[in-house]
């Protein structure tokens, strides 16, 4: 045993749970690995023979007794998981979206209440510094007056991606809910980034939630939509957001949009470019890029030094505000008509043509689909 570290268990070890499983490797001097634990044990080696593997959450928490523990597996898992590692005396750092519904949201956050442990959750470009830069451009007036904040993400998702677990796409599973969809899951970090720049995290900081939700594919969740938000400053954001797009060639953004001029993040990359107001396709005229704090690393000063969390479970509550109005609202089929099958074999994929200006205009003009009379979005059912 390391005298003074503490020691972390890793929930999930597959899929973007080998990110938590090679942080926590990466990190030899400052924690202790005390065992892992997944459906589907690793025989690739890559986990050192000496570091216990367990397929039961409760036999890993009971045998290791961590005082920290990651958990990157599914969504309809995450309450459960966390529920019980907090109540083991762990701190957790609990992959997005925390939790499937504001119900489970608020169960979450009175056990670490009760528990007095703490929870961040993985939104991890909130760890950028860019978000302090943005906020010193807004509070200066560097930007001009704050018109409001719009959010672009266009991606392409084959049908594997779909086909990848169980659960994918899927809003429930046997009647627990997941909401794995554009909104909620890969694009999350789009709404998640733009609240954060709209100071509206916490679940009383917005006044109107709506969301325009559509899908493209045979899943159940959505996978072109709007979010649309209003916050109790009166800050309007809109994010349009797309798994279907025709080609993928930009990086998703969050824009700061002044009367002076524009703040364009691309999240993914801490990158942050400047344009004049009303230019948004001009070229940039300043591209400043920033570093990025580890929220593992954040959330273990915040337990050596007492270091402010960048996303505790209370600052993610407008996020489920958003979460929750998509389990409200059955995403709509798009006509076969408005479709195009791209690619082959593997990377066979549909496409809605022409979504990434529908794309655009309802992120800049904060308007639904729905509201511009996109075809697809008319002639869905």
């Amino acid at each position: 045993m390391s005298e003074g570290m503490p020691r972390l268990a890793v929930i999930g070890i597959h899929g973007y749970g080998a990110a938590h499983l090679r942080a926590a490797q990466e990190r030899r001097d400052t924690v202790e690995l005390v065992g892992v634990c997944d459906t589907a044990p690793d025989d690739s080696g890559r986990i050192d023979p000496s570091v216990p593997q367990f397929t039961e959450v409760a036999e890993l928490l009971a045998r290791t007794r961590p005082e920290l523990v990651t958990i990157a597996t599914p969504i309809h898992t995450h309450l459960p998981f966390a529920e019980a590692a907090l109540r083991a005396g762990a701190d957790v750092l609990l992959e997005k979206p925390p939790v499937a519904t504001m119900a489970q949201f608020d169960q979450l956050l009175g056990v670490t209440e009760e528990t007095g442990r703490v929870l961040q959750v993985g939104f991890q470009s909130l760890g950028s510094a860019a978000f302090a830069a943005l906020d010193s451009m807004i509070d200066s007036g560097r930007l001009g007056e704050l018109v409001g904040i719009s959010g672009v993400g266009l991606w392409v998702r084959t049908f594997g991606y779909w086909q990848r677990s169980g659960w994918a796409g899927c809003r429930t599973i046997d009647g627990v809910p997941v909401m794995d969809g554009v909104v909620t899951n890969p694009l999350a970090h789009a709404t998640s980034a733009a609240l954060r720049l709209g100071r509206a995290e916490r679940a009383e900081d917005l006044v109107e939630v709506e969301v325009d939700l559509f899908r493209a594919n045979a899943i159940e969740s959505d996978d072109t939509s709007v979010v649309r938000v209003i916050t109790d400053a009166g800050v309007k954001i809109t994010l349009g957001l797309t798994l279907c797009a025709e080609e993928s060639k930009e990086a998703p953004y969050v824009e700061v949009v002044g009367t002076e001029q524009t703040a364009r993040f691309f999240y993914t990359q801490d990158l942050v470019e400047l344009r004049p107001a009303g230019e948004l396709e001009a070229e940039p005229t300043e591209r400043l890029d920033y570093q990025r704090v580890s929220l593992l690393d954040n959330l273990l000063a915040h337990r050596r030094d007492g270091a402010e969390l960048l996303c505790p479970l209370i600052n993610t509550g407008a996020f489920m505000r958003v979460v929750d109005a998509v389990a409200a609202t059955e995403p709509l089929q798009i006509a076969v008509d408005e479709l195009r099958l791209l690619g082959a074999d593997a990377e066979s994929r549909l496409a809605i043509p022409g979504v990434a200006d529908w794309v655009r205009r309802a992120a800049y003009e904060h308007r639904t689909f729905t509201d511009l009379g996109a075809p697809f979005a008319t002639s869905a059912s």
